[in-house]
């Protein structure tokens, strides 16, 4: 029986754990427009969804240690204890130990009432599955709840997808609660829920295929820089799954057009199409990205004014 087949059944009426991985936007001067970044933290947390923050999406790869520091501050500010949170832990260009430099940053995060999710360094290109598989055991020793995080390269060159040995190993990790998954691609996606389903069905696999976000059906949940382009409309696609709600295919299909508009190649300038989307609705108060980030076309504010069309915006 093929993997495909053997995942066509929908998990129907299932609740779903879903995050949106915020953005940073920008003011006009090309400052941190804190304000709007608050605006989406609260606004994403009244949704019900949770806040993925110092993520991609949130330019991880470019702020320094004061800016993730900054976001963190106005996060733990924002939700005031209403809810957690997860942030990146990015070590990438650090020279060091490694499970001091994660623990550093994983150390900061909990100080402010979140959880940490590990972004992947190039140092790990190269390694052994079981070389892995300690790292992240000795980083997670004596933490409550911490996230794993497999990168498609398309995203950024530190990324990597595991092999299915260190996956096995990975979710056998009692602190490691789950794991975001960015592949793209939905056949090593299904083989995750297969492996998950076998050895640890408490574990999460966060899907971070923004061009699948359907994935949720047949038992991914979800951690996608996408659900910030609208985090009430994946909440409310959410609901109608839970209920059975016949609404849920179209909204599904409208979110996903936006999905597919934004995270075509290259892949990173989706936060680009984020900050145009978010500006074109009046969320976001400039349609600029960090400076070091891929910028989309000048006619992406046309396209993109027809998704906010086909969503009722």
């Amino acid at each position: 029986m093929s993997l495909i087949s053997r995942h066509t059944a929908k998990k129907l009426n299932r609740k779903v754990t879903g995050y949106a991985a915020c953005l940073l936007p920008f003011e006009t001067d090309g400052s941190i427009a804190r304000s709007s970044f608050q605006d989406a933290v609260a606004r994403t947390t009244d949704a019900g969804l949770g806040c993925a923050v110092n993520m991609d999406t949130g330019y991880a790869n470019y702020l320094n240690p004061a800016e993730r520091t900054l976001i963190l501050e106005l996060t733990k500010e924002t939700i005031a204890g209403r809810r957690d949170f997860v942030s990146g832990a990015f070590v990438e260009g650090l020279e060091g130990d490694l499970v001091s430099l994660y623990r550093t940053q994983m150390d900061e995060i909990v100080s402010y009432g979140g959880t940490p999710i590990l972004f992947q360094t190039t140092r790990f290109h190269g390694w052994k599955p079981s070389e892995i598989v300690d790292l992240y055991t000795q980083v997670c020793e004596g933490y409550e709840s911490v996230i794993g995080f497999e990168l498609g390269s398309m995203f950024a060159p530190n990324g990597i997808i595991f092999d299915e040995e260190t996956i096995t190993g990975l979710i056998q990790i009692p602190a490691l609660k789950g794991i975001k998954h960015s592949s793209l691609d939905r056949g090593i996606e299904l083989r995750r829920l297969e492996i998950r389903d076998k050895i640890r069905p408490d574990f999460k696999i966060f899907t971070g295929n923004d061009l699948a976000i359907d994935m949720t059906e047949y038992g991914s949940d979800y951690l996608l820089g996408l659900a910030t382009f609208c985090p009430e409309l994946f909440a409310l696609r959410d609901k109608y799954w839970l209920e059975g709600d016949d609404r849920y295919a179209a909204l599904t299909d409208a979110i996903q057009y936006l999905g597919n508009i934004s995270f075509r190649a290259p892949v990173p300038a989706y936060k680009h199409s984020c900050a145009i989307f978010q500006n074109l609705i009046g969320r976001c108060p400039s349609p600029l990205t960090h400076p070091k980030s891929a910028t989309r076309p000048d006619w992406e504010k046309e396209i993109l004014a027809d998704c906010v069309t086909r969503l009722s915006y």
